[in-house]
């Protein structure tokens, strides 16, 4: 009697050995091993990525996560160059102004799991993170600024809710050593405030008009006008109030009042300043907080990466709810979906969102930022604001 019996069908190719007393062991591949690296921000953003990272390889043992820190102004730049060389990240963060730029240069992945997470994000974030009809990335947090101010200094009834009023506070501002009121006047994230006036908007209604800036309309040329003459209460040259140096004098309890975003709420609070947010105050002739840029920070898959899959499935888990929370709880900043988060410093950020519009992605943003950089400076320090604004028009439109 033959021990073994071998059996072939042909046709369908179907071949069957069979051997007295064994049995074929079938045993499924093991997950190839795979690291993801993920540039991030320091100081909130980090630890995010860390706890998230950690979370997600219980759930995905084959792979890890490895966080570089890249600042988020600096990663656009930085993947042109390490991303063709092969030596950048799977996934970075980036603010969503920079998206046209991105898609246009080929450095980013459309979200291949787009609608994991679609119907939880806000409209805003939502938009921003959509160029051409097509989702990049995964929104990782909504932000707008707001006006800080110290209890110490001010009362809650004493926040000018106009920004007439905020020039009459300054001026009859006493205490010593102190100031009234800060704002970085040279960074256009600010400065454009006051060219809103009448639905007044960058690159017109829905931000795609790249033929005309509207940053030196006539609307924009009398907001900037008057967003000079509080230099006559605000004696400070534009260089003493930049961000850094402001952010500085507010954490030392050394002003009243200040425009920044939740980025600082973390560092504020941790340097013992007893703070409340208030929404902007309103242009002259209007009767609702000035509308401000409103930014999503979005988590892109590198074009470059040879991990997409993983890159993707992990960029719509940072996005997941638990995950948002999570941010939220870390980062003290505003998530890009509708879940709570307990922060008690939310709901003045929450509020001015409701005034704020989205950053334009188009990518003659990328010349927006130094042309009015140096406009708002020029003209906070007494320059001709009709000139300096033609001329920020130009190099703008020229970039096209």
């Amino acid at each position: 009697m033959l021990k073994t019996l071998f059996v072939l069908i042909f046709g369908p190719a179907i071949l069957v050995f069979a051997g007295c007393n064994r049995q074929a062991a079938v045993t499924s591949p093991k997950p190839v091993k795979v690291e993801l690296v993920v540039w991030e921000s320091a100081n909130g953003p980090d630890e995010f990525i860390r706890q998230a990272g950690e979370i997600y390889t219980n759930l995905h043992p084959n792979v890890t996560i490895k966080y570089v820190n890249v600042e988020l102004k600096d990663s656009v730049s930085q993947i042109t160059l390490d991303g063709p060389a092969h030596v950048g990240p799977d996934l970075f963060a980036a603010p969503h102004d920079r998206l046209g730029e991105l898609v246009t240069n080929g450095h980013i992945l459309p979200a291949a799991n787009a609608d994991s997470n679609k119907n939880n994000l806000l409209n805003a974030c939502l938009a921003a993170a959509t160029y051409n009809g097509v989702q990049y990335g995964y929104p990782v947090s909504a932000e707008t600024y707001a006006l800080f101010y110290n209890k110490a200094l001010i009362q809650e009834t004493e926040v000018p809710k106009t920004w007439n009023a905020m020039i009459n506070y300054i001026k009859n501002f006493k205490i010593q050593g102190k100031y009234a009121f800060l704002m970085d006047v040279g960074n256009a994230y600010y400065s454009i405030i006051f060219t809103t006036k009448g639905g007044n908007r960058l690159f017109g209604p829905d931000g795609t008009d790249t033929k005309n800036t509207n940053l030196n309309s006539e609307a924009s040329v009398a907001g900037m006008e008057f967003f000079q003459s509080i230099r006559q209460v605000l004696s400070v040259p534009a260089a003493d109030i930049s961000t850094s140096l402001a952010d500085g004098m507010f954490e030392a309890g050394n002003a009243a009042m200040y425009i920044s975003g939740p980025w600082n709420v973390r560092g504020f609070v941790s340097a013992g300043l007893d703070i409340g947010i208030a929404p902007l105050p309103s242009l002259p002739g209007e009767n609702t907080p000035a509308a401000s840029f409103s930014g999503t920070r979005v988590m892109f898959v590198s074009a470059y990466t040879s991990h997409p899959a993983e890159a993707n499935d992990f960029g719509a888990f940072l996005a997941s709810p638990k995950m948002q929370q999570l941010r939220a709880n870390i980062t003290n900043t505003l998530p890009a979906i509708d879940v709570p988060t307990g922060n008690p410093y939310a709901a003045g950020f929450v509020e001015q969102l409701k005034y704020a519009f989205p950053m334009p992605s188009v990518p003659p943003m990328i010349k927006f930022w130094d042309a009015m950089n140096t406009a708002s400076e020029n003209i906070w320090n007494g320059a001709n604001v009709k000139l300096e604004l033609d001329t920020c028009n130009a190099i703008i439109v020229a970039s096209n």
